[in-house]
């Protein structure tokens, strides 16, 4: 996908997990490795859960079992997985990927569905929380009930609703997903860089590996970077995720069983609040633009995610006009990964280009223009490296071709997102811009009016950093 990827390399062969101090270890090594232990601690408490004459659950809690460590926040790896088939996934994938009047008509009760949102919404899987093992790692079960409404605090799933959720993730994913955590997908690496950025690498039901990462800003909030696909096809030739050809899209669940994990770890490791969501991870949204728009609508609702619609971000390369006006219809803030205006540079850079910048440009004003004036903020993402695409002529080229959004659109407010590379290693064929070349593309494009910002790089400690995404799963790829 683009080069806008907060991302990592989920494997680096040969990594030790020992001590607090550990990076991504191939899934097969990993699987015969005691529990993780990083700043999360093992041994999880358990309860088991009698049901009452309603068919609901209430907690013995003379049955919790003793935790043997410390009180830290304990993720273990579950190691079986099971296997679908690509062809069993649907365009959704279970409750995460419903709405509270969807998911109502099939639990038999609004009161039900919020129940199992009200969960969602702080990563807790209502599975865990209500079955017969009451199962949540070091999570703690009052705590827990704590975070939730305090009309619902009194409220239980019985054992028919959970079987009915449990069938929505069987119907979509296959007779052996039962839930979101460990059957959508499964947590199984968490390393955090010196600034705090959290990369997770979640192991879907297939077997397929997704990276998200979860950026913190001055101890205030933090943004998540999601990934939309596993690889990408777009191929551009200064980005990990790239060189890793497509494998598949990912459904509406497991883009959303991101935002799931990520809230759990915030919430059990103190970062702060996530208050952005960006889709600038793994894959171009445009190719999986019904999963994508509908995760978007999802993250927005009040009753679901609660973000707010100006705080999720949907960056495309861009492959056809046609991409601007799907995601228009999002509740979302559009970004375009541009990297360079002049149509043969901007080959070299994205190989897959088959449009001119102008006619790409017409599809972003026209998808603008689709909108109320009060949504038309839009973001431009430029990678820069050295010697390249960083010189003042081509910040010249980038005012003038930004100046048409302006002159055409009223209302627009275009941010201009200049972000130095992040070397991806694998032979790259790119180096890391000077820093005085940097800030003097900011400042041209300042001194024409425009609002310009430098990314900071957060993460590249831990290869979290933008562009440095890719796992190791790659079977054969889709073109």
């Amino acid at each position: 996908m683009k080069f806008a990827t907060y991302a990592l390399l989920s494997v680096l062969a040969g990594s030790e997990l020992s001590g607090t101090s550990w990076a991504f270890a191939p899934w097969t090594a990993l699987a015969s490795t005691k529990p993780l232990h990083s700043t999360l601690a093992p041994e999880a408490p358990s309860w088991v859960a009698d049901e009452d004459d309603g068919g609901n659950s209430r907690i013995n809690h003379q049955t919790r079992t003793s935790p043997s460590v410390s009180s830290r926040l304990k993720i273990e790896v579950q190691r079986d997985v099971p296997n679908v088939d690509d062809e069993s996934f649907s365009s959704s994938g279970g409750a995460l990927a419903m709405s509270i009047e969807e998911l109502s008509e099939k639990l038999g009760g609004r009161g039900r569905a919020q129940i199992v949102w009200d969960c969602y919404s702080i990563g807790v899987d209502p599975a865990n929380l209500f079955g017969r093992v009451i199962k949540l790692g070091w999570d703690d079960y009052e705590t827990i009930l704590n975070e939730l409404p305090s009309q619902r605090r009194s409220q239980r799933l019985g054992p028919e609703t959970l079987e009915k959720l449990k069938e929505l993730y069987q119907q979509s994913f296959g007779e052996k997903v039962k839930k979101v955590e460990g059957g959508v997908a499964t947590l199984s690496h968490i390393s955090r860089a010196k600034d705090d950025t959290t990369k997770l690498l979640l192991k879907l039901s297939d077997g397929m590996e997704v990276e998200t990462v979860i950026i913190p800003w001055k101890g205030k909030r933090s943004t998540l970077c999601i990934s939309s696909q596993v690889g990408c096809r777009q191929g551009c030739t200064f980005c990990a995720t790239g060189k890793m050809g497509k494998l598949r899209d990912l459904s509406t669940s497991e883009i959303l069983a991101q935002m799931f994990y990520a809230l759990k770890i915030q919430r059990l490791e103190e970062l702060p609040e996530i208050s952005n969501v960006v889709f600038m991870g793994m894959g171009e949204p445009s190719d999986n633009v019904e999963n994508v728009v509908r995760a978007t609508k999802i993250l927005t609702t009040r009753e679901l995610f609660q973000m707010s619609a100006s705080k999720v971000t949907v960056s495309t390369v861009a492959p056809t006009p046609e991409a601007f006006k799907e995601f228009a219809k999002a509740p979302c803030v559009l970004a375009w990964s541009v990297h360079a205006v002049n149509d043969d540079l901007r080959k070299k850079l994205v190989p897959t280009t088959k449009y001119s910048m102008e006619e790409l440009r017409q599809g972003l004003i026209d998808g603008l223009l689709s909108r109320p004036i009060n949504a038309r903020t839009c973001m431009l993402e430029v990678a820069l490296m050295r010697g390249v695409n960083d010189q003042l002529e081509h910040a010249k080229e980038l005012a003038e071709f930004t100046q048409v959004l302006i002159d055409r659109i009223p209302g627009v407010k275009p941010h201009i997102n200049l972000i130095p590379y992040n070397d991806i290693g694998q032979h790259s064929l790119y180096e890391k811009p000077l820093a005085e070349d940097v800030v003097a593309f900011q400042k041209h494009l300042q001194s024409k009016g425009m609002y310009a910002h430098i990314r900071s790089t957060r993460g590249d400690d831990k290869i979290a950093a933008c562009g440095q995404l890719a796992t190791s799963k790659r079977p054969n790829m889709i073109s």
